[in-house]
């Protein structure tokens, strides 16, 4: 536990690496058809999009960049390293053998472009995985083409506007019901539709009060976007009065699905009553997540709203399949092409591999794991369970460090940065934001209880040290490659270097001279 040091190299950033004229690869030399055929699609190229100069890239040998990457590898935290318990983003462990898949040369260079004909395997996997999605969500049809999460919930922002819209009402349903605990994205997603946000309080079980719920329902409503288990981990025991309120009022029911991983083959959003659901697929399904991507967030809806989704859908006419176009109402493209072809590979190969049962026994793990987490992080002194305090909690849970913060002044935050001086990634701190210092766990199903037990003991060490000792928290982290960093001025618009162009600027380095190394 105690011994756990993070690599520290001392590596700059790679354009300060390298030396003019060196290279790492060399690309065989074209032929004059090829020169011929280069300078024809050079010469239907817009004349600003083509560059005076080369453009300004490092020049490093094939053992620079491997070295250079490696030594990163060494200094990051990832799934493969340690326990990664960030509550509601699902860190689960990734199959290798659905990486392979997706690294196939039938995968990776495919491309949309292609005549229908020569891409009927692709076109297979994106109808049959869709197909499975409909039947695990409990809806009619579904579109593979957002790229993520966020997309997912404006794509089904977007169908609740074009629906009401084809009904005539938009001008008069423009608000979206929201639950004070739900993800920041929600809100975001019904604003960038064009709705207003109408934001419903949290009741002391830490579900959606129903009281208030009816006095934000109106003719005015277009909809209701809610996560079941939601934001606490709690699932929601009246889902089906609440569908009722909402669709008595002729709103909407949609479902972020980001919360899916907690009920796989129990229930159904679908049979909850929900008319629109987003996936995560990155996420639920097992295929990487963080560090911005790639995603995959397809959608599912009732059969009213088929006509809604995205174009093109997938479809299979018993002989060969196809892209369908032809979407009478469809809100048009959401990204270009079809979806994230790899990641869903990945998440076509990950059903596949467990079927129906493993889905099953997936939602089984991860609920009975976030309870023996919960149940023993709660008697650790200085920390409480948020509303699930005698009931059983589904895939994730929220701890609250208050008590520890006013008694040692030791906050949620120096709680995260010291967890990881012990290998364990911190979990989501400060989220919901109805709980005050919250630590927001979700241990997922891939961890053992030997790991589980890992994060107990940290913790419990963690409590011992901010009543005894809490500077050593206070200066925390210790043991990584970086110490502990001022987010304020992390993000401050003065300090933040996006690109080399930014960074060059901002060090007054003139081309081609490299900066002092940091």
């Amino acid at each position: 536990m105690k011994g756990f040091q993070q690599a520290r190299w001392r590596t700059p950033i790679i354009f300060e690496s390298g030396s003019k004229g060196r290279k790492g690869y060399s690309f065989p030399p074209l032929d004059d058809s090829a020169k011929s055929t280069l300078r024809e699609i050079v010469n239907t190229l817009p004349r600003q999009l083509i560059r005076e100069r080369p453009p300004d890239l490092p020049e490093l040998s094939e053992v620079e960049v491997v070295r250079h990457f490696t030594a990163l590898s060494q200094m990051n935290f990832g799934i493969d390293n340690g326990p990664y318990p960030l509550g509601s983003c699902t860190m689960k462990y990734n199959p290798k053998t659905n990486e392979a898949l997706a690294s196939m040369d039938e995968t990776r260079w495919v491309h949309p472009n292609q005549p229908e004909e020569t891409m009927q395997g692709t076109l297979e996997i994106m109808y049959k995985l869709s197909s499975w999605l409909a039947e695990i969500t409990g809806t009619s049809k579904v579109t593979l083409q957002p790229a993520a999460g966020a997309q997912g919930e404006l794509t089904g922002a977007l169908i609740i506007r074009a629906y009401h819209k084809q009904n005539g009402e938009l001008t008069k349903r423009n608000e979206i019901i929201i639950p004070d605990s739900a993800h920041g994205t929600n809100p975001a997603s019904a604003t960038m539709a064009g709705f207003k946000v109408v934001i419903v309080p949290t009741d002391e079980e830490g579900c959606v009060d129903i009281e208030a719920l009816k006095s934000a329902t109106s003719e005015r409503t277009a909809g209701l976007m809610l996560t079941n288990p939601n934001t606490l981990g709690i699932f929601e025991k009246n889902i089906t009065e609440i569908s009722k309120i909402i669709h008595e009022h002729g709103g909407l029911l949609y479902y972020d699905g980001a919360n899916l991983n907690a009920v796989l083959g129990k229930t159904r959003p679908g049979d909850m009553g929900f008319d629109i659901v987003h996936l995560n697929l990155h996420k639920t399904f097992a295929t990487p997540h963080g560090g911005g991507g790639p995603g995959a967030g397809p959608v599912g809806v009732k059969e009213p709203l088929v006509d809604f989704l995205p174009v093109p859908l997938v479809e299979y006419d018993g002989n060969r399949y196809y892209l369908n176009y032809d979407v009478p109402h469809s809100i048009g493209k959401v990204r270009a092409f079809y979806g994230s072809f790899g990641v869903l590979v990945k998440a076509f190969a990950y059903i596949l591999t467990v079927g129906a049962e493993g889905l099953d026994k997936i939602s089984d793990m991860a609920v009975l794991n976030a309870n023996y987490l919960a149940r023993k992080l709660s008697k650790i002194k200085g920390f409480n369970l948020a509303y699930a305090k005698e009931k059983p909690v589904k895939h994730e849970f929220v701890l609250s460090c208050s008590r520890l913060h006013s008694e040692t002044g030791v906050s949620a935050k120096d709680v995260a940065k010291r967890l990881l001086d012990y290998g364990i990634h911190p979990p989501t701190i400060y989220f919901p934001p109805v709980v005050k210092e919250a630590l927001m766990f979700e241990p997922t199903e891939t961890e053992t209880i030997e790991e589980l037990d890992r994060i107990i003991d940290a913790l419990t060490e963690i409590s011992k040290e901010a009543y005894e000792n809490p500077e050593k928290i206070l200066t925390a982290p210790h043991c990584t490659s970086v110490g502990r960093v001022d987010e304020a001025k992390a993000s401050h618009p003065r300090t933040m270097c996006l690109s080399w162009r930014m960074y060059k600027k901002k060090n007054h380095v003139a081309g081609g001279m490299k900066p002092k190394r940091r």
